[in-house]
């Protein structure tokens, strides 16, 4: 079986400053893992670049054994919300619907069935209720719910999350992990960028270690220990309290 993400010597740079530096790793199907590093460490730019979002410098990037160009069908994305302009005027449902956009055709109006799959989709993240209401109006949780939902209704085998988690409350970031394994669960790809280390080997079963370059990949409970973590984030970590004295 083909893996579902190879990324081989991967490099990119924001202007003069290199922040990915001969990144590679391989994805294989049906995992959850989390992309965790310290600020600076390339993170974002990686999914960017994955997604044809930022250019590259060097390397080579395959889904599925093929090219983003032929495979982005098959992949939902979920940017960071600082990114997302939410005085947009239009509302959560019409939100949802841009993700079925890559079936329908954008020159295509949607039908009642795509309007169904995109309340469905609402419906699974706790947002039903909430499908008139303009996304400006919505708090940073319910915004967030209703990005998984848009990448939720896309259907597709791969999913890369920018800091889901980022700045939301307790219910839904359990909504949000409660989503992501159940996609697991049916065999869907889910990677995840993260900035939480203490759920780390809670919410995760792979994890990949990254500051410019990868540091260590792999199953979470070999890979991620006291020594790799500190590797990876060096003199800038200063929490885990006890769990890593």
């Amino acid at each position: 079986m083909l893996p579902v993400l190879n990324v081989i010597q991967l490099s990119a740079s924001y202007r003069k400053n290199k922040v990915l530096n001969h990144v590679s790793f391989v994805v294989e199907p049906g995992t959850l893992t989390s992309i965790v590093g310290p600020n600076g460490a390339g993170k974002s730019t990686l999914l960017k670049v994955l997604l044809d979002l930022h250019p590259r410098l060097d390397g080579s990037v395959s889904f599925f054994g093929e090219p983003y160009a032929k495979s982005k069908s098959r992949i939902g994305y979920v940017p960071q919300r600082g990114t997302v302009d939410w005085d947009f005027p239009t509302n959560a449902l019409d939100v949802v619907m841009m993700g079925l956009y890559g079936k329908i055709g954008w020159l295509k109006w949607p039908g009642k069935v795509h309007r169904e799959q995109a309340l469905e989709a609402l419906d699974q993240m706790g947002m039903a209720d909430y499908a008139a209401r303009q996304i400006s109006q919505l708090s940073g949780g319910q915004q967030q719910r209703v990005f998984l939902a848009r990448a939720l209704v896309q259907d597709a085998d791969l999913y890369l999350l920018d800091e889901p988690l980022a700045g939301v409350d307790a219910a839904t970031e359990r909504a949000i992990m409660d989503t992501l394994k159940l996609l697991k669960n049916k065999g869907r790809t889910v990677l995840v960028v993260h900035h939480d280390l203490q759920t780390v080997e809670d919410y995760f079963d792979h994890v990949l270690l990254l500051n410019q370059s990868v540091i260590a990949h792999g199953q979470t409970e070999e890979t991620f220990t006291r020594e790799n973590i500190f590797q990876t984030y060096g003199g800038t970590l200063r929490w885990m309290g006890e769990r890593m004295g």
